[in-house]
């Protein structure tokens, strides 16, 4: 591992439900999954089908204690959970986070209903990993491992959802999923995760024009992940939550609008790896 880079890689890019087929090739199929590696440790936002891989590349790297961060617990975001390789192996330890459901149920709950009977052949107790679940409230700043800051807010999406600012070496990078805008209204929320950031991951599952007749879906847009970021001083904007319809091809073009709008901006990528150099001593 190095130990003074902030690591960024996309297992998973797509929203709503996984895809495969030669059109969708390059950006990838798998559901979202965020790997971020701050020196030493390990975190993992969402379990949907990208963390399958994830899981794998884990087990090779010799990774066997790290965190698991859910933004909410829609089936794109949790369905590679089961299928997650590491929670069967005795040696590892992995904390889970939850917050969306606070006050309703505990992250323990939420995955013991999920992966059971009849959704699942087994259930949670099959898992030979220490598993340490975490509850949070909405607003709570948690500190996951030394020195590595997270800040969390809530988004606007059916049934909840958690927005993340993670903060480690000097660096943030931000996880903005699943929340939809309002016309003409920039996110008090969002902006305050978001600010100053190295690189925004925000939901761009559709365009403006799609926007009106996908009200109360709980999405964004490219757009809007553009002005937030100008408005927030953020360099960075990677479009991910992908529609599971919309091609490589398109894509493509999306991606040229988004840079020609924000120059930081680019269509994420499932296998994508990007690297932040940090300053261990330095403060934000």
């Amino acid at each position: 591992m190095e130990d003074d880079v902030f690591l960024v890689r996309f297992w998973g890019v797509r929203g709503s439900i996984s895809v495969s087929g030669p059109e969708f090739s390059r950006y990838g199929g798998n559901t979202i999954c965020i790997e971020m590696r701050c020196g030493k440790h390990t975190l993992l936002f969402d379990a949907g089908s990208g963390l399958r891989p994830a899981g794998r590349a884990l087990r090779a790297s010799g990774v066997t204690d790290f965190d698991l961060l859910f933004t909410h617990c829609h089936y794109d975001h949790i369905i590679g959970l089961p299928f997650f390789v590491p929670i069967y192996d005795r040696s590892v330890k992995v904390t889970l986070w939850s917050g969306h459901l606070a006050g309703r149920m505990t992250t323990r709950q939420m995955v013991d209903e999920f992966m059971r009977p009849p959704w699942f052949p087994v259930k949670l107790d099959v898992c030979k990993a220490s598993l340490d679940c975490r509850d949070f409230v909405s607003g709570d700043v948690l500190r996951p491992r030394e020195g590595v800051v997270v800040q969390t807010g809530s988004l606007v999406h059916p049934g909840g959802c958690i927005g993340y600012r993670v903060e480690w070496g000097g660096r943030v990078v931000a996880m903005i999923t699943d929340t939809e805008h309002e016309p003409d209204k920039l996110d008090r929320a969002v902006l305050g995760l978001i600010e100053d950031a190295d690189l925004v991951i925000y939901d761009c599952t559709y365009t403006e024009g799609e926007m009106e007749r996908h009200r109360g879906d709980g999405h964004s847009t490219w757009q809007q992940g553009a002005k937030l970021c100008e408005a927030a001083g953020a360099r960075g904007l990677a479009l991910f939550h992908h529609d599971p319809t919309r091609t490589d091809r398109e894509l493509d073009e999306i991606e040229k609008l988004a840079k020609d709008r924000f120059a930081g901006a680019f269509a994420a990528r499932e296998g994508q790896t990007l690297k932040f150099p940090v300053s261990l001593h330095k403060k934000r």
